[in-house]
């Protein structure tokens, strides 16, 4: 079943967990997509783990719009979300409405995800109006990475807290189809989930969220630089890779790659010709 914005109402009111992974590639958007995850998130996390930047703060509509392409070509059921990078929606509400649009026409994307809370409501509305679902991002929003002062967990006062549901709750009656909720404390998130008749998708926000997101290159231990406290990993992808890459080395190096079952075979002679 194709998974949509609509779909994603529906499984809140039924009680249905919702899984979504981060994506970036073709290859990788197929094999999740078999797997059965709910969404794609193309997001400008790739700034980090694809491009090696520290942050996300460099990441551009063009590449945003490059690595959207490749995962829609891959994905047939999950529902394809693009994330909107810095500086492409803040400058004014017609820059939103046409990067949005940008995404879904260039990009193939189905929703797209822009982080902020009441300061974005009446971007979010003018997207909406445009008719294309938008997912909020509240809590540890890494694009403010600079005004924050680095990744730090959101909504640890009460006061904070009383923030971050109110920010939600705008962003549902802006016309939000879900809410991610970021580094925030688990009773906060727990009662943002039971405020909004939207579904909440959490990182690093507890399981009283409705859905779950990691980074995919996180949970396969593919990426070192950082490792969140909220990430688990279920496979150790990194350390396999590795051995799969020096058994290639010591192969070439003894001559026992390419083997007769890798290589072509020829009958006949060829001559060299003597000018």
């Amino acid at each position: 079943m194709k998974n949509t914005a609509l779909t994603f109402r529906q499984a809140k009111e039924k009680g249905e967990k919702l899984t979504m992974l981060t994506c970036y590639d073709y290859s990788t958007a197929k094999l999740m997509d078999e797997s059965g995850v709910n969404s794609l998130l193309v997001g400008d996390s790739l700034g980090m783990v694809m491009m090696g930047y520290e942050n996300t703060l460099a990441v551009t509509m063009e590449d945003m719009i490059h690595h959207t392409k490749c995962v829609s070509r891959g994905a047939k059921n999950a529902l394809v979300i693009g994330d909107m990078p810095f500086l492409s929606y803040h400058t004014s509400v017609y820059d939103a409405v046409v990067n949005a649009g940008r995404l879904i026409k260039e990009g193939g994307a189905q929703a797209v995800k822009l982080e902020g809370g009441a300061d974005m409501a009446e971007t979010v509305a003018a997207i909406v109006r445009a008719q294309i679902p938008v997912c909020g991002h509240i809590g540890l929003t890494p694009q403010s990475i600079n005004a924050f002062g680095g990744f730090k967990v959101q909504g640890k006062t009460v006061e904070a807290a009383q923030k971050l549901l109110d920010d939600a709750k705008r962003l549902e009656d802006a016309g939000c189809f879900a809410v991610v909720l970021e580094c925030i404390p688990e009773l906060p998130a727990r009662q943002i989930t039971e405020s909004l008749s939207i579904p909440t998708v959490g990182i690093g926000a507890g399981k009283y969220c409705d859905g779950q997101v990691l980074v995919y290159q996180d949970m396969l231990g593919l990426y070192s630089d950082v490792t969140p406290k909220f990430v688990r990993k279920f496979a150790d992808c990194g350390t396999v890779m590795r051995e799969a890459f020096r058994r290639y080395i010591e192969a070439v190096n003894e001559g026992s790659f390419p083997s007769a079952e890798h290589t072509f075979r020829f009958e006949g002679t060829v001559s060299a010709r003597v000018s």
